[in-house]
This record gives structure tokens, C-alpha cells and sequence, in this order.
């Protein structure tokens, strides 16, 4: 069955093979852990495990959850399981919340990261002829280097154009042209409103690949990009703990992305860290398998999201999750309702008159929470007509209501009102402590 359509044969691998090799490793890693990390020893032993404790593949539910505190307290190197001088390379987190999380690599882990970003982006179809422009940061954000060795493995040219400079991005597609473009979709929203201000379609530019990820989007942000740019737009999951990008792709039938199960030990829980059931949505949990200088064992990824459990007509056996349904700490609770800004987004998506950008308020009316939802207005449907303001207003709080069942306030404003972001992008400003 292997053949060119995949990259590694590894890919359609039988299940019972993949299950196998994932016992297998798992079995290595949580040795690795514990014979090298005192953190991991530690744990270990206050949770009464041992590695010789793990003998299939259900054991690995005795073993401790890693968390983002984890990094804190061991910060820079603590959670490293080798010697500094076999790190050839660190990136880091953002590190928006206090000390970044920092994540070494080996030279094996590097070769294992790079193959499988290249299997991504392989399986959407990019291939040695293509010109693939990367318009993310290539500092300690994974996702520039991540990409960029990637599409170099699989033999295409590389433009590393990194952020910002919109109109030089533009004139860099047409110039060299670019057929696959890797950014975060907000940043791609943005590309789209700049091309349009100098008079310049979309679907001019000769792209026909977007890869998109850094934050959760929604199948209508998905039309509007491929409506605009005359693409496939897939989705992108990975985060620097597990090395960056490459963790899970979409592939050509952009249904649900393919989660490396060679690499990953996968686990969906609930908050009490049970493990949720089969299809239930809930937090991601990862074990890296491979990794030599960062094995994390049960990593609580704060990504939500669920198993799908169909086969997949690509004729890859590795497992699919759902696109990300937001994060377990950007979920906003308001008046006892759970609300992501990805079913924000959902909504206003797909009503022609708003544009595509917005931002979520979040305020303290006495004892009572207030959500204000700011949408920009495209500029046909901004008429100076109040009658129509008003019912495009109508019909935005009413579409959210029937999503979120919660009543919204609703403010349009001018295109060009709300920030642009070339990385990730901030849609939720919480005011609830400030008042």
C-alpha cells in the first residue's frame, strides 16, 4: 500500500503494528525519563510507579500528569534528559505568563521533528516543485524552523520571509511565485484585506496551498480564506513542548487531523484528569515517544478537543482529532456558561455582512458578567443607514444566542478598527478584575 503518495511508510503503518511500536517506545521513554530526570524519579515515586510498572499500553494512566508548572519550577534546563552538550538547538514558548517554557533538541529529535513536518506537509500535497513562502516568526517561535528544514527535506523552494511587511509579503508571492504559504489565519485575514487595498485579488497571486495554525479557527474562517486566495486551507496542531508544528495535520479530505501515533501517545481527559469517553470532547494529553533531550510523560496540553474515530479514506491509519475547540484556560466563563472565541468566530464567519475581524469584551455590570462582541463591518454592508446597522446588529446577537445561548451586546465598528496581529491573535480582553 505504501507508495509516493506518503512520505514515510510509517504513515500506513496496520494498527496493530502502530499499537505495537507505541508500547514499545513508551516503554523506552518512561525509562528515559526516570534515569535521567530527577524531576521524573521524583514523581515517580511519590505516585508509587516504577518504568517496570508500564507492561501494556492501558498502564500508562498510573503514571503522573507534566504540566506547564512543571517547566516553571524546572526552568531553563531542569526537565533536559541529556548532557548540555548533546542540545544542538532550544526554542521556547512565548512566555506570556512569566519564564518561557524552553524545549532542547538533540540532533536525533531534530531529524525525527523535520520528517514529521515534512509528512504534513506532504499529505496536503507539497511537493519539490512548489514555492513555499513561511510568514511566521524564525526566532524562538517553532514554527518558522519548523517549516522551513521541512520544505527544504521535501525539496521546494523556500521563501523565509518571516512577519510583518505586508505589502513586501504580497510582492514576494507574485514576484517569486509562491504556490504554499504557511501563517497564522488572522495574519492570512490580513494579507487578504492589504492585497485588496492595492488593488491586488487574492486569487491572483498563484497560490493553491495555505497551511494555518497557532490558534484555533473555524471551518468558516476556513471558506473565506479559500474563497479569497483561491487555496485548500488546512489545519496545523503542535506546540513547542511535543517540538513545534507536526504534531497533527490536516490531510486532503479536511476532515479531522491525523495525529502522529508513532511519536504520540495520545490520551483525552476531563478535569479531574479521568480519561473521557470514546468521541467525548475534552483536554489533550501527550507523551512524546521519541524525544531524547525533553521526554514528557502525560502532558496536559490545555488544547481541547476529541478522538474521531472514523477511518479515513487517505489510507493513513494514524488516529484523527477534531480541530481545536479553543484552550482549557482561554475558555471564558460567563454567567456559568462555557464560551470559546473559536464558536465566536464560527458565527460571525459566516454572516456576509461582518468582515473578518473581531474581539471579545468581557466586563463586570455590578454582580453581573457582560460580553460585548466588537465586529468590523465590511464595507459594502456599512451604508450609514441606521435601519440597517440596526438589523445587522439584530441578526449578529441573535446568530450568537442560538450558538452560545447567551445574550451578547453586539458593537459594529469601521473596517480597520480593531488590531491586526501577525502571530497569534489576541480576541479575548477579560475587564472583569480591572473594574
Amino acid at each position: 500500500m505504501y507508495s509516493d503518495k506518503y512520505w514515510q511508510k510509517e504513515e500506513v503503518l496496520p494498527k496493530k503494528e502502530l499499537e505495537d511500536l507505541q508500547l514499545k517506545r513508551l516503554k523506552w521513554v518512561v525509562r528515559h525519563a526516570y534515569d535521567n530526570v530527577a524531576f521524573f524519579r521524583q514523581r515517580f515515586k511519590e505516585r508509587g510507579v516504577h518504568p517496570d510498572d508500564i507492561r501494556k499500553r492501558e498502564d500508562i494512566t498510573k503514571l503522573p500528569f507534566t504540566t506547564k508548572e512543571d517547566f516553571k519550577v524546572n526552568y531553563p534546563f531542569g526537565l533536559f534528559a541529556v548532557p548540555k552538550q548533546k542540545i544542538i538547538r532550544i526554542h521556547t514558548s512565548s512566555g506570556t505568563s512569566g519564564k518561557p517554557k524552553v524545549v532542547g533538541y538533540t540532533a536525533r529529535d531534530l531529524e525525527n521533528w523535520i520528517n514529521m513536518v515534512a509528512r504534513c506537509m506532504y499529505m496536503v500535497g507539497v511537493r519539490s516543485k512548489d514555492v513555499f513562502q513561511n510568514m511566521v516568526s524564525y526566532t524562538f517561535f517553532t514554527g518558522g524552523l519548523g517549516f522551513h528544514y521541512a520544505a527544504e527535506r521535501i525539496g521546494a523552494m523556500v521563501v523565509p520571509a518571516g512577519t510583518g511587511n505586508t505589502e513586501r509579503q504580497i510582492r514576494y508571492m507574485i514576484d517569486f511565485g509562491t504556490t504554499v504559504i504557511h501563517a497564522t489565519p488572522s495574519y492570512a485575514m490580513h494579507i487578504k484585506e492589504v492585497a485588496e487595498s492595492l488593488k491586488i485579488k487574492p486569487d491572483e497571486t498563484g497560490l493553491r496551498i495555505g497551511c494555518f495554525g497557532a490558534e484555533p479557527w473555524s471551518n468558516n474562517t476556513r471558506k473565506r480564506l479559500e474563497d479569497a486566495f483561491n487555496i485548500k486551507a488546512f489545519d496545523s496542531y503542535g506546540l513547542s513542548e511535543m517540538n513545534g508544528p507536526g504534531v497533527a495535520f490536516e490531510c486532503e479530505e479536511q476532515n479531522g487531523l491525523h495525529i502522529w501515533a508513532d511519536h504520540y501517545f495520545i490520551e483525552i481527559v476531563d478535569k479531574n484528569g479521568e480519561a473521557v469517553s470514546e468521541g467525548e470532547k475534552g483536554e489533550l494529553v501527550l507523551t512524546p515517544l521519541t524525544k531524547e533531550a525533553l521526554p514528557l510523560i502525560r502532558y496536559k496540553t490545555g488544547d481541547v478537543t476529541f478522538v474521531m474515530d472514523d477511518e479515513c479514506s487517505c489510507g493513513r491509519t494514524h488516529p484523527k482529532i477534531h480541530r481545536i475547540l479553543g484552550r482549557a484556560d482561554d475558555m471564558i466563563v460567563v454567567r456559568g456558561i462555557n464560551v470559546f472565541p473559536s464558536q465566536i468566530e464560527h458565527v460571525l464567519m459566516q454572516i456576509p455582512e461582518v468582515g473578518d475581524h473581531f474581539q471579545v469584551l468581557i466586563t463586570r455590570n455590578g454582580s453581573l458578567d457582560e460580553i460585548t462582541v466588537k465586529v468590523e463591518m465590511r464595507d459594502e454592508a456599512f451604508t450609514g443607514e441606521l435601519s440597517d446597522f440596526k438589523r445587522i446588529q439584530s441578526k449578529v446577537q441573535r446568530e450568537l444566542y442560538k450558538e452560545l445561548g447567551l445574550r451578547t451586546n453586539v458593537e459594529l465598528v469601521e473596517r480597520g478598527t480593531i488590531e491586526r496581529f501577525v502571530l497569534k491573535a489576541k480576541r479575548v480582553v477579560d475587564l472583569r478584575d480591572e473594574i
